[in-house]
């Protein structure tokens, strides 16, 4: 079941509200969470996400956090599976949400679907985690969301396998909607380690060919 707009609203604090109560954090040393944000470091582990808003975001890659998700996230890279896919559900204050080819919330990738891979990484602002389908805690695929803010509610709920480095504002740019109404696109995606350079021209995305009619429709079999 999807989280409800007003439960993401009370779940989303600020980043003093989280250094004020560190209890979510209890027992866990901080060098678990924290990410080196040299994108010269393990360039194999570097997501990089150019969008055709212009901007060009790197994440780290955490396969201590999430092994097989890392490795499907580099797998269908390679492929060339997140090329021209949309931005389909972007929640202000939440999370935007990408990696499904449809643009309907409701597709995925070939590859079988994955077992959760849990763990005790909080949603900070920058966050990525696996988005699901349906209520199957063992149903993601290929869809993923980047977290706007801090969303506690989730923890625990969604396998997290990353952080953005660089590029968080052009992630904040990402245009809002269920579905946007002229979409935010994923123009190239690569690993760092590839050294692909951005796209000469990131195109602006036309506009939107799936309605919210198609979205509503989908609601009732996509999570997060």
């Amino acid at each position: 079941m999807a989280l409800a707009q007003d439960e993401a609203d009370d779940a989303a604090v600020t980043e003093e509200a989280v250094q004020a109560d560190p209890a979510p954090f209890a027992g866990m040393g901080t060098a678990y969470w924290t990410v080196n944000t040299d994108v010269s470091v393990e360039p194999e582990n570097v997501w990089m996400l150019d969008l055709s808003n212009g901007g060009r975001v790197a994440i780290r890659l955490k396969p201590e956090w999430a092994p097989e998700h890392v490795e499907r996230i580099k797998t269908l890279t390679q492929q060339g599976f997140y090329d021209g896919v949309i931005f389909h559900r972007v929640i202000d204050s939440f999370m935007a949400q990408s990696g499904d080819p449809t643009g309907t919330g409701r597709g995925g990738s070939e590859l079988p679907d994955l077992k959760a891979e849990f763990n005790r990484v909080p949603h900070l602002r920058g966050t990525v985690s696996m988005a699901r389908m349906g209520n199957s805690e063992d149903s993601a695929n290929s869809q993923f969301f980047i977290v706007f803010y801090p969303t506690m509610a989730i923890d625990g709920k969604y396998t997290v396998f990353g952080r953005v480095i660089s590029g968080m504002d052009k992630v904040d740019a990402i245009t809002r909607g269920e579905p946007p109404a002229n979409p935010t696109r994923i123009v190239q995606a690569s690993l760092a380690s590839q050294n692909k350079a951005p796209p000469a021209t990131s195109a602006p995305a036309p506009g939107a060919e799936i309605t919210a009619d198609m979205l509503n429709n989908a609601a009732s079999g996509s999570d997060e």
